[in-house]
This record gives structure tokens, C-alpha cells and sequence, in this order.
């Protein structure tokens, strides 16, 4: 997969569409927080419950590369949400 500079990935908060292992899906927010030097970091919170803990954070570096800090997310769902990050285009 090609690397994108950190500086292209979502830079508000966005909503995302997952899709779970057993078929269910839900809407999640992606909320950029703050991150090391060159470095991007997002936290992720189930859309409609405001009292729900965090599901986790998604990091990544300058290089592209990301890691889920969490225990909530499948590898693949991880995924879904890592590729929503980087492939993010604000409407206008």
C-alpha cells in the first residue's frame, strides 16, 4: 500500500460506517486528539451514545504506519477504520 504524508489524513471529526464480524454494523466518530511530534492519533467513540467509553485510538507516524491501541476492535475492523483515516475527502 502507498504511503500518505500524516498531514493528508482527516483533520476533523468524521463518522464512519463498521461493519462487525457477526454481521452488525454501526456508525462510529473519529476524533483527532493530540499526538507526539509527527505523529497523528484519533480516538473513536460509538456516534450515538455520548455516556459510552472510548472504543480505543488508532495511531499513526510519519511513515504511514498505524497501530490500534484498544481491545475492542477486530484486526479487520481496525482496518476498515485505519482506511477511512487515510482515505478521507471532505465534502464541500
Amino acid at each position: 500500500m502507498e504511503l500518505i504524508n500524516s498531514a493528508n489524513y482527516l483533520q476533523r471529526e468524521a463518522k464512519a460506517w463498521l461493519n462487525h464480524h457477526d454481521g452488525s454494523s454501526e456508525v462510529i466518530r473519529v476524533v483527532p486528539s493530540c499526538a507526539p511530534a509527527r505523529q497523528q492519533c484519533y480516538v473513536l467513540y460509538p456516534a450515538y451514545d455520548a455516556a459510552a467509553q472510548d472504543l480505543g485510538r488508532i495511531l499513526f507516524d510519519d511513515k504511514g504506519f498505524w497501530i490500534y491501541d484498544g481491545a475492542d476492535l477486530q484486526v479487520d475492523e481496525q482496518e476498515q477504520i485505519a482506511s477511512f483515516i487515510i482515505n478521507y475527502v471532505e465534502r464541500i
